[in-house]
């Protein structure tokens, strides 16, 4: 199955990011989707924002490019340009309207109100136009907001609380943890299992139980297959906005500031605090109890110890 596209006129996406429309471009042509430079065809919108990609703008096909007010000339005369402060940006909305189905996985198989066999727990508080996939569990008291889709063969529960609007991928496991509203949770991952923590005595380790929970905020983003351990005392914490990669580990405690930036395969170990804004780049691996200030860019494959 194709996903929807949602074409919309050249005048309405100009208007929606702020650009001016040159007297070359026709308002009332329609575009049809997003492609890069290289590959658009006359019914695509395209950008660019950096002088590396140069050669493929004055080759593209594109039916619109959104552009620096600095690239506007070197755009082709086939292709509308549309200049804009930040082309990304820019590019990234306009494609959530274009394609909307794209923005969030939806349930392979289903319809509204439709449980496909899911189970759930007569304790369980679901919205009613909760979409869950075939095979889904929800647990005793797990509450779904509204708007919210359910891949097939996750299991929720126990101590569960999801907001509205939210995307709970295929095959993930969450227990005792509180997401708010239109969080994104890619297939694979894992919120709320025990926090690696063991007590050193003479006859060997000895399990310390994890009483915490997982807090996550509103428009948060998990990549598939990454881990996200519950507090062994306080809880776990990832703040408002934050996108997350895949395989990512986020042990016990750690607590993480409002849209941070953590790309794939980084570790960060117990307790450590990550302040607002904070980007970490992939591989890097991250020390326990330690505090990386607000702002703080780690390249990729750092070690902070």
């Amino acid at each position: 199955m194709q996903p929807t596209v949602q074409g919309q006129s050249l005048a309405i996406l100009a208007g929606l990011v702020g650009a001016p429309l040159p007297a070359s471009g026709d308002p009332d042509r329609v575009i049809l989707g997003g492609a890069s430079l290289e590959t658009a065809e006359p019914w695509h919108l395209a950008y660019l924002d950096s002088a590396r990609h140069l050669e493929a703008l004055r080759e593209t096909r594109a039916a619109a490019c959104l552009v620096l007010p600095r690239f506007s000339d070197s755009v082709p005369a086939g292709t509308v340009p549309l200049v804009v402060g930040n082309p990304h940006v820019a590019y990234a909305r306009l494609l959530a309207l274009l394609h909307p189905d794209l923005m969030r996985s939806r349930p392979v198989v289903g319809a509204v109100s439709d449980r496909n066999g899911a189970t759930v727990h007569p304790s369980a508080v679901v919205a009613p136009d909760v979409l869950l996939g075939p095979g889904a569990v929800v647990g005793e008291g797990v509450t779904i907001g509204p708007g919210t889709t359910i891949g097939s063969n996750a299991v929720l529960g126990p101590d569960v609380e999801i907001g509205a609007d939210g995307s709970i991928g295929a095959g993930t496991t969450l227990t005792r943890c509180r997401i708010g509203d239109r969080v994104i949770i890619h297939p694979g991952v894992r919120i709320g299992q025990d926090g690696f923590g063991f007590a050193v005595s003479e006859a060997g380790l000895v399990k310390v139980a994890q009483i915490g929970r997982v807090e996550i905020g509103h428009d948060v983003e998990i990549g598939a297959n990454t881990t996200v351990d519950r507090g062994s005392g306080r809880d776990t914490v990832i703040g408002d906005g934050c996108k997350i990669d895949n395989l990512v580990q986020i042990a016990h405690n750690v607590r993480i500031g409002r849209h941070c930036v953590i790309v794939a395969q980084v570790g960060i170990a117990g307790s450590t605090v990550i302040e607002d804004g904070v980007a970490i780049g992939g591989q890097s691996a991250i020390a326990g109890h330690l505090v990386i200030g607000r702002g703080a860019q780690l390249a990729a494959a750092s070690k902070v110890m």
